[in-house]
């Protein structure tokens, strides 16, 4: 299957350096360049890409609210942040406007294409032991008290997650805590496929994009503290 990208970075070296390699690349298809956060949306709503490669600071519009439009209008569309600026509250930005993942210029090519191909599969790129960094960092700072996810509950209310099973309880939980797949089969003594199969259906459930998603609803359920 192609996957089909939108480019959107205000330099045009950056979007000539990976329009390169995706050409060269069978299972990558670029459906347009944006050079502007308003553009990246034009191009989002008109192309309906499968992943929008999205950078931060773009004049007008910047990428952070470009995500966050683009990711409310498509339940398909995913976004990848692609930045030189790999501070803190870019990455918190990024994942309160729903980007499947977080990336630095300075990585090789190569891995920028493994990630793109990553999300595409429905996962984020975003390893879980970084993703529960990320989140306990969170949770130390002052304006934790509004959740990562666009409408989540205010710190003094936990979120309430009904209609999963007891496994699937177990499993949010060691997904909350930074754990594979194989290390949550090997914790639940599981199969991994068993454990897959699992987390698909706490993504149907919990209506979340990505695994990041999970993470952050296992915080907000109080399955998981920045102490355990």
């Amino acid at each position: 299957m192609t996957i089909r990208i939108v480019l959107a970075d205000d330099q045009e070296l950056v979007r000539a350096g990976l329009s390169m390699v995706i050409a060269d690349s069978p299972d990558l298809d670029i459906l347009g360049e944006a050079g502007t956060g308003a553009q990246a949306v034009e191009l989002a709503s008109d192309l309906k890409p499968d992943v929008v490669v999205m950078d931060i600071r773009m004049p007008g519009m910047d990428g952070i609210e470009a995500t966050r439009i683009i990711t409310a209008g498509s339940e398909t569309t995913r976004v990848v942040v692609l930045t030189t600026f790999d501070d803190d509250d870019n990455v918190y930005g990024s994942l309160r406007a729903g980007a499947s993942g977080f990336l630095v210029k300075d990585m090789a090519l190569v891995d920028i294409i493994a990630a793109i191909r990553v999300v595409a599969a429905g996962d984020a790129l975003i390893a879980p032991s970084v993703t529960r960094r990320l989140i306990e960092e969170f949770a130390r700072r002052p304006e934790s008290s509004s959740s990562l996810r666009p409408g989540g509950p205010p710190p003094s209310q936990s979120r309430q997650i009904d209609g999963i099973t007891g496994r699937e309880r177990e499993v949010l939980t060691l997904v909350g805590r930074g754990m594979s797949n194989s290390e949550i089969a090997a914790h639940l003594f599981i199969g991994p496929a068993t454990v897959k199969t699992h987390v698909a259906r706490l993504l149907t459930k919990l209506d979340a994009r990505d695994r990041v998603q999970l993470v952050i609803a296992a915080y907000e359920a109080g399955l998981v503290s920045t102490s355990s």
